[in-house]
């Protein structure tokens, strides 16, 4: 790894660029605000560590109360539970018997579970399970309007619970009903639409399984623009936000009830970029490309300066366009929301986090490891 672009104690000016920023304050009141969130729900909140892939920051989820981590892959996994994070769920199928061999490796130093949507991958498990003299937690998932992976609703869901409660060396875990297109459909009158989709079907599932005698001790899903109604629709049980602790563009695009921005958390996640050319009056080009900042949700947008905007991005290069404010100085430096905050951790090495951003004398306080950066086997 190259050593990170700031240290501890340095003045915000003093930060090389491109860098990726975490306004620490705004970090903290978005933690603060979905752990109360959960609390008041009653149900528990296991965030998604795939957002951050940082170690610290799940401990820092785990301090406020969150019951555990999802992970995406067994290698965030395995970072995590070296990191000492104890309980984990994998909220996501893994095929394959190397990569099943390290989950089963992985629930004797922790308190593991695994999604699956296939019988024959239960029983690999199950197989994997048993030579290793562990007794795995799995939970069904069920396909709730996603069209991603997930058993069908119903008895194609009650038949796989019950070839995983005929193991031994597994345990039925409960189901995982998370439909994640649900998370950006823009207003509000959409993703409550969604959402009852998925409560009904989640709900009939939960009631015919426990009328064969297999009780779903976790009922997971949800995500950051969906949680409050799951949370109120008394069928899910553990959600597992993500995108919160540092919010995007992309979320920015959803809307409240009155038509305002989505705003329940705050835009905590920048890359901070230089203008490392001005060729002309129309142009000015940063130090923040395709190799900075990913584009499958659109363009970063510049914080904070209206009229201004990011294009044309290049391997290493940004340029930014007015609408006819004057744009910025060469050598001025400017930050960057990106448009979707978990690929963009995933091209840095390391989160600088910054007291007082927006004051009159930002410093950086902290520097956190972006510690399962590329684990995606």
């Amino acid at each position: 790894m190259v050593p990170p672009a700031a240290q501890p104690g340095m003045r915000f000016a003093e930060i090389d660029t491109p860098a990726l920023i975490v306004d620490l304050d705004a970090f903290e009141r978005n933690l603060k605000r979905m752990a109360d969130a959960a609390a008041r729900a009653g149900v528990r909140l296991r965030p998604h560590a795939k957002t951050h892939k940082c170690s610290i920051i799940a401990q820092k989820q785990i301090a406020l109360g969150a019951v555990g981590v999802c992970c995406q892959k067994v290698s965030e996994a395995e970072i995590l539970v070296r990191d000492g994070i104890g309980d984990v769920l994998i909220s996501n199928e893994v095929v394959g018997a190397r990569k099943i061999e390290r989950l089963v490796a992985l629930a004797k130093q922790a308190r593991i579970a695994v999604c699956v949507d296939d019988a024959g991958v239960a029983r690999d498990l199950a197989a994997a399970a048993e030579r290793a003299d562990v007794t795995l937690s799995v939970l069904v998932e069920i396909d709730v309007g996603g069209n991603r992976c997930g058993v069908a609703p119903g008895a194609p869901a009650l038949r796989l619970a019950q070839e995983i409660a005929r193991s031994n060396a597994l345990r039925f875990g409960g189901l995982q009903a998370y439909n994640g297109s649900a998370q950006h459909k823009r207003t509000l009158a959409e993703r409550q639409a969604a959402i009852a989709q998925v409560a009904a079907q989640t709900r009939e599932t939960v009631a015919l399984l426990a009328q064969n005698g297999l009780r779903c001790e976790t009922i997971g899903g949800a995500g950051t623009g969906t949680f409050e109604l799951e949370a109120a629709g008394g069928v899910i049980n553990e959600l597992q936000a993500g995108s919160y602790v540092f919010m995007d563009v992309d979320y920015g695009r959803n809307k409240k009830a009155d038509g305002g921005p989505f705003d329940t958390f705050e835009n905590a996640l920048f890359v901070l970029a230089t203008v490392m050319s001005r060729p002309d009056d129309t142009r000015a080009v940063v130090d923040a490309g395709h190799k900075t900042l990913p584009i499958d949700s659109g363009m970063p947008e510049p914080y904070r300066r209206p009229g201004i905007h990011y294009g044309r991005p290049s391997d290493e290069h940004g340029v930014l366009t007015t609408d006819g404010p004057p744009l910025p100085h060469l050598g001025e430096r400017i930050l960057l929301v990106p448009a979707h905050c978990d690929p963009t951790v995933n091209l840095h090495d390391w989160l600088i986090g910054v007291r007082g951003l927006h004051g009159t004398s930002p410093v950086v306080e902290t520097v956190w490891p972006v510690s399962a950066r590329g684990a995606v086997f």
